[in-house]
Parts: structure tokens; sequence; C-alpha cells
């Protein structure tokens, strides 16, 4: 690390009010081709949030919550039209929450359980891959559950960085 280079934790501090995710300087000092560690990571954080908006949001413009909700009956699910609804604005909820960098950590879990059942219940029937060697599989949704964990991971990190030991704060 060069001389003009601060040190991981000074960098995430300069970087963690940041909106956007593109490194502040594009050159040698700022590593690139490589972006920052927190940059990547709000980049991961809003992609995610990204992807579960717009595929929420297509239940409405391609009215297809009926068709979804009859699935969710026809897998034991009682009045599936309500569970299509709830996840589908928890998934537009919690994708603004991952945008807003709040509730970050409950908002990736909430997300992964709905990732995690749709694997069980709609993906796993239908194979591995989603697109050119199959349909529907779930190498998607697997990836997506990565990146939820790793977004969760990431603020619980943050977190842990800025509380106080429980020495500090009787030392007040």
């Amino acid at each position: 690390m060069s001389a003009a280079t601060p040190p991981l934790e000074e960098r995430d501090r300069q970087h963690s009010s940041r909106v956007f995710f593109l490194p502040a300087a594009i050159g040698p000092a700022s590593g690139f081709p490589w972006w920052p560690l927190p940059d990547a990571l709000r980049l991961l954080r809003l992609v995610t949030a990204l992807l579960f908006m717009a595929h929420a949001s297509m239940r409405f413009v391609l009215g297809t919550i009926p068709q979804f909700g009859t699935f969710m009956e026809s897998q034991g699910f009682p009045h599936g039209q309500a569970w299509v609804l709830a996840i589908t604005f928890y998934e537009l909820g919690a994708g603004s929450l991952l945008i807003l960098n709040r509730g970050v950590r409950w908002a990736a879990s909430g997300l992964a359980v709905i990732v995690a059942v749709g694997i069980v219940l709609i993906h796993r029937h239908n194979g591995w891959f989603v697109g050119e060697h199959g349909v529907g599989g779930s190498e998607y949704s697997v990836a997506l559950l990565a990146m939820l964990l790793v977004v969760a991971a990431d603020d619980a990190a943050r977190a842990s960085r800025f509380v106080p030991s429980a020495n500090e704060a009787d030392s007040t």
C-alpha cells in the first residue's frame, strides 16, 4: 500500500457517508479497476434491492398475482392471493429499506426466507439452470440468497464497528 492510500478502516470511514457507489477517484491511488470494498458492498446492496423490486413490481405490471395466488393455494397455502400480495409488498418494502440502508439485516433476512421458500416450492423442481440449459431452475435464486447473506453480513460488521463495548459504555 502506498503512502497516499489510507488503511482500509480509514477508507471505509471516508466512503461510509457517500450516496453513490462509484469510487471517489479513478486512478492508480484508488486501486482501479478494483473498487474499494465498501463501494463494492454498496453496489451489491443496491443491485440486490433493485432486482427484488423489479421482480415484485412485474407482478402488478403483468397481472400475475391471481395466477401466483392459485399456485400458492395448490401448494397448501390458504388465501393464496393474500400471500402473494404480502410477499410482493415485502419485496418492495425491503428493497426500499436496502436502498435507504435502513434495517438492512432484517430486510435481507426476510427476503432470504422468501428466496429459500421459492427454491423449495418452485425452482428445485425445474432443475439447476435458469437460462440456456434449462428454464426456471434454482441457480438465480441461490445467487440471490448468497447476495442477501453478504449484504446482511456487511451490515452486521459495520454495526459492530460503531457500537461501543460494555467497558467503554461504563466508563462514560
